[in-house]
């Protein structure tokens, strides 16, 4: 079955290449390094390594507090961060400098495998949350590179997913040093899909404290304002017009919107009279402003009154609200949240968010809770209180990657 997988793979490259090329269009990272997405790298051999795969924005940002653990535990060891995404790698930089390695996730082709793990020879693979590829899974188990998924979730749509190809990803499953699951039921589904020794770990999103001076210069500049701020967060596509068509013309508060991707920075553009790179406040007049930065939620967060969570309004999965929780932002979702099904029943069991079926409802809960400020401050203080019970994950996650690696020494 891998095989067949892999021969789709390859008649699937020009797609691929013409799409990378494309998104280079917006977003110039993705036309950068191209040959380490093959597993070529221009960079000399490292020594001893530990790998941690963060696909993303957000995985990059949930990784930093194990990261840095992992440098405490092992520093004679350099840390290499793989993405797949531009903006991850962006991030990369930001969070790092040049204190780790930073490389593109090679395709899963068996080669690019093999001159990936050739080249960086690493003694510990952490994947971050659902990154399972058949490949490289393989590849990692011929050459005796234990691997861990960390901060493991997995929705019972993606489960079906995976259930669907079984003969494939069975084994890439089974491969797996061990998994640190978010909950228990994540954990249930990681056993049924073939994953052997999985251990409730928590999220590591938990451990992962908003920017503070962020935080305070968003607040100043909320105070500035001298108006109530409505924070459309981590917006997808589609998502934009469904929110601000459901918002009443005669309100005087502004309306931030955040999209989740900067390549669609531009097209967001068309609903707002002024954005960040361009004017860090905006005119009174002004009703909706667009966050156009990368790296500042928590400026967002501080800035905001309450903040609506993208990517909840189609079927997406949602985005991260935890962020939101820590920063003592209320937060509204949408119907769609299973990628973070967990941290969205905590939030509401603890009062700290609202679910609305659609985003003109969620507007509407939005709208009574920018006038209710008791209520809002009450959601806040309900959001750090369970981001604070929550933390942990770090450390259990540290103990599971030091047994693996005892255990490969010995």
């Amino acid at each position: 079955m891998r095989l067949l997988y892999t021969v789709c793979l390859r008649l699937a490259l020009p797609f691929i290449l013409a799409r990378l090329w494309l998104r280079g269009r917006r977003e110039p990272g993705y036309r950068e390094a191209v040959t380490e997405r093959f597993g070529m790298y221009a960079t000399p051999k490292p020594g001893k390594l530990i790998w941690v795969h963060a696909v993303s924005v957000g995985e990059v940002r949930a990784a930093a507090p194990l990261v840095r653990a992992l440098q405490e535990l092992l520093p004679d060891h350099r840390m290499l961060l793989t993405c797949t995404t531009a903006a991850g790698r962006d991030t990369l930089q930001q969070l790092y400098g040049e204190t780790v390695l930073a490389a593109y996730l090679p395709y899963d082709f068996p080669e690019s495998v093999q001159g990936f793990l050739e080249h960086f020879t690493p003694r510990l693979g952490v994947l971050i949350e659902t990154e399972v590829w058949p490949n490289l899974l393989a590849g990692c188990a011929q050459r005796g590179v234990p691997v861990l998924l960390a901060s493991a979730r997995m929705s019972e749509k993606s489960a079906r997913g995976y259930r669907r190809w079984r003969a494939l990803t069975a084994p890439a499953f089974r491969a797996l040093a061990a998994a640190c699951a978010q909950s228990a039921a994540d954990a249930e589904r990681l056993r049924a899909l073939g994953a052997r020794r999985v251990e409730v770990t928590g999220n590591l999103k938990f451990d992962s404290e908003p920017d503070a001076a962020q935080l305070a210069a968003g607040r100043a500049w909320r105070a500035a304002l001298g108006r109530p701020v409505l924070l459309i967060a981590s917006s997808r596509e589609g998502e934009e017009a469904l929110l601000l068509q459901a918002l009443p013309e005669n309100e005087s508060m502004l309306v931030v919107v955040v999209p989740r991707h900067p390549r669609r920075f531009e097209e967001v553009a068309q609903w707002a009279q002024s954005r960040r790179t361009l004017q860090p406040s905006p005119a009174p007049a002004h009703r909706v402003y667009l966050g156009d930065t990368m790296g500042e939620m928590a400026f967002y967060y501080g800035a905001c009154d309450v903040a609506v969570i993208g990517g909840s309004f189609a079927a997406l999965g949602g985005q991260n609200l935890i962020e939101a929780l820590a920063a003592g932002a209320p937060v509204v979702v949408g119907p769609s949240m299973f990628n973070f099904a967990e941290a969205t029943r905590l939030a509401l069991e603890a009062g700290a968010a609202l679910q609305s079926p659609d985003a003109a409802t969620a507007i509407r809960e939005a709208l009574k809770l920018m006038k209710d400020s008791t209520r809002r401050e009450a959601m806040g203080r309900a959001g750090k209180a369970l981001c604070a019970e929550h933390r942990g994950a770090t450390q259990r996650h540290l103990a599971v990657c030091r047994g693996i690696i005892e255990t490969a020494r010995g």
